[in-house]
């Protein structure tokens, strides 16, 4: 089975899908996590953001492992490097919508995010997944916040992470963030027109889970889905 889950960012996507990952025995993909990454190492080589072709070769290039921390915690690794928590610095944050904007970076992490979803039995969210990387999945979510509860949840994480920043700020950048992604050219953020939407705002993780499961039991196991 393939599940696909979209949604803008601060919806809930990472933490739902995981969740989902787990409850259902899927493997779980955070393909966002790939356009932070190709981000971070452009910041850090002093690559331009505006520079196409070798944003594309970074993204072509790319050494990236996804793992478990010895508490189960989804950990990310770049050329043997772990950089689960510099993948959420602020700056990465404001910087990859630029990066994912880009038409050679997208076709080539596209290529290695249909080469893992049809492995089969995983969850991948992101924020074209039931647009562009697996329009024939299984089953498509598409999940949704208010932008004061997604400027929250952002906030706590990067607390987590001993990164302090306001909710307006945050409101001002997820904001931002949005307009980017859903006028972008290419792979623009939507929902798909088969996807189930969620409006997470008032919902535990447990009651969106749920919700998930159900659908996905609707749907049946045994559909083996492809890209």
């Amino acid at each position: 089975m393939i599940i696909a889950i979209d949604g803008p960012a601060g919806s809930g996507k990472s933490t739902i899908a995981q969740a989902v990952g787990e409850r259902l025995g899927l493997t779980y993909v955070d393909t966002g996590a790939m356009y932070r990454a190709v981000t971070l190492l452009a910041l850090e080589q002093g690559i331009s953001l505006e520079d196409d072709d070798a944003l594309g070769s970074l993204a072509l290039e790319l050494e990236l492992e996804f793992s478990e921390s010895a508490q189960g915690a989804p950990r990310v690794q770049v050329g043997g490097r772990d950089v689960t928590n510099a993948l959420r610095e602020p700056l990465v944050s404001q910087k990859v919508s630029y990066v994912a904007a880009h038409r050679k970076v997208r076709e080539a992490l596209k290529l290695r995010q249909r080469a893992m979803a049809e492995m089969g039995d995983v969850v991948l969210e992101g924020r074209d997944i039931g647009t562009v990387v697996c329009p024939r999945a299984d089953l498509k979510v598409f999940l949704t916040a208010s932008v004061g509860v997604r400027a929250i949840r952002r906030k706590r994480q990067l607390e987590e992470q001993g990164i302090v920043v306001s909710a307006k700020t945050l409101e001002r950048e997820i904001l931002l963030r949005d307009s980017h992604d859903s006028t972008r050219s290419i792979a623009p953020l939507k929902k798909p027109r088969d996807a189930v939407e969620i409006d997470t705002t008032d919902l535990s993780i447990e009651e969106v889970v749920e919700r998930i499961e159900a659908e996905a039991a609707a749907v049946g196991s045994d559909r083996g889905g492809s890209c």
